[in-house]
């Protein structure tokens, strides 16, 4: 059995509060290229205030949501969050999110290893069939990232949205328990 159920090799899963998350969030909100890969409304500039206000809104339900910062182990640094949201206990649902806010570490594994940690308390703690998610088509590093992770392409919404000028395209990924379990050796590794 794995000893700790949030930590791998590169980050643990943190729980942080409301006055950590919103400082972060206004932090890494200011690369714009960080928010057009993370979501598909207008960049916008939010006070630490605002973004903590609706972030207390966002956390009252913790049996649909569960929300976690991504810590590096060497310098125990916020660099990002995951989470579980709208989760459907009837039917062990739910959707995934994450984003890595600091840019300086992209492309290094974190992000993969947080989605796997998040993944493994999805499948294992909460006892859950299924984690959806959405990508943009324009990001391809996370769709690798995701694939990697055991993701699989299940359906294309076309033109889901325009950003400069062009349409783009909302992929929908899935990965159900049996196939996480198939590819991470029962996950107690």
């Amino acid at each position: 059995m794995h000893t700790n159920l949030n930590t791998g090799q590169l980050v643990r899963l943190s729980a942080e509060e409301p006055q950590v998350w919103a400082e972060a969030f206004t932090r890494w909100s200011r690369d714009t290229e960080y928010i057009r890969l993370l979501d598909d409304a207008p960049a916008q500039a939010w006070s630490v205030t605002k973004r903590k206000q609706w972030l207390e809104k966002e956390l009252e339900d913790p049996e649909r949501s569960y929300l976690f910062g991504i810590r590096t182990l060497t310098e125990d640094q916020l660099i990002g969050f995951v989470g579980l949201d709208g989760i459907q206990h009837t039917h062990g649902d739910t959707w995934v999110g994450i984003g890595v806010g600091d840019r300086n570490y992209w492309s290094k594994g974190y992000g993969s290893e947080a989605m796997r940690l998040i993944l493994r308390y999805a499948f294992t703690e909460l006892n859950l069939h299924r984690v959806s998610l959405g990508v943009f088509a324009y990001n391809t590093r996370a769709q690798r990232a995701y694939e990697k992770c055991g993701f699989q392409l299940e359906g294309v919404i076309h033109q889901a949205f325009l950003r400069e000028g062009q349409r783009w395209d909302l992929l929908n990924m899935g990965i159900l328990r049996a196939e996480w379990l198939a590819q991470n050796g029962k996950g107690l590794e």
